[in-house]
């Protein structure tokens, strides 16, 4: 196996009396599409904000990039990440909420937002507020914000949500062509068919626990 770009080694989580992510270890090469499968409450969603730097995990190590996450970084250094549902300002545009977080880094132009939003299907011009958008487009602005920074990281927590086939199709064919610049891609499908037709592995998340992996 190829040098780890994401080296997970032994992570624990406790909330309350419930044990979210139990003695965890994979390591992710760099350049590859990485799908996590497991119902509901299965950890999934924990352990992508675990690699977020979102919560901090009780014990063991997550090594991005050769740098020790909570110690040398607080979170991965190029990061575009949708988990759970989207979360934007009501009363903004789709173009306006980007831009709005784009400002934080300042590393992309109106016309890299411009090109995320049209390359998920929506139109940057569209002067309805988020508030009036369906659930379908509003999955589709959270992908968008995800990769329209470039990332080198991508982590998307259920992304076809919501869609329909042809939207399914398009969001396959965006992450296919995110790998292809060579960024690292974790995802989390409940559609195992979908996962297959995009993921160079498929690992099986049970109770906190990484019970299996194909491919």
């Amino acid at each position: 196996m190829k040098e780890a770009y994401i080296d997970i080694k032994n992570i624990n989580k406790t909330i309350g009396n419930n044990v979210v992510l139990d003695n965890i270890s994979i390591s992710l090469e760099k350049g590859k599409i990485y799908g996590f499968r497991g119902k509901n409450g299965s950890g999934k969603t924990m352990l992508f904000r675990a690699i977020c730097g979102l919560i901090n995990v009780d014990s063991g190590e997550i090594i991005i990039d050769n740098k020790v996450l909570g110690k040398d970084i607080s979170f991965p250094n190029s990061l575009g990440v949708l988990i759970e549902y989207p979360g934007f300002l009501d009363n903004l545009t789709g173009f306006r909420n980007l831009k709005y977080l784009a400002e934080i880094k300042g590393i992309i132009s109106d016309k890299d937002i411009e090109e995320a939003i049209k390359k998920v299907g929506l139109d940057p011009k569209d002067t309805r507020k988020f508030k009036k958008y369906s659930l379908g487009m509003k999955q589709r602005l959270g992908i968008a914000q995800a990769i329209m920074e470039d990332p080198e990281l991508i982590i998307l927590d259920e992304p076809t949500n919501a869609l329909d086939i042809d939207g399914v199709r398009l969001i396959n064919d965006i992450i296919l062509d995110m790998k292809s610049k060579g960024k690292t891609i974790l995802i989390a499908n409940h559609d195992k068919e979908e996962l297959e037709s995009v993921a160079d592995k498929i690992l099986f998340v049970d109770r906190g626990r990484i019970i299996d992996e194909v491919k």
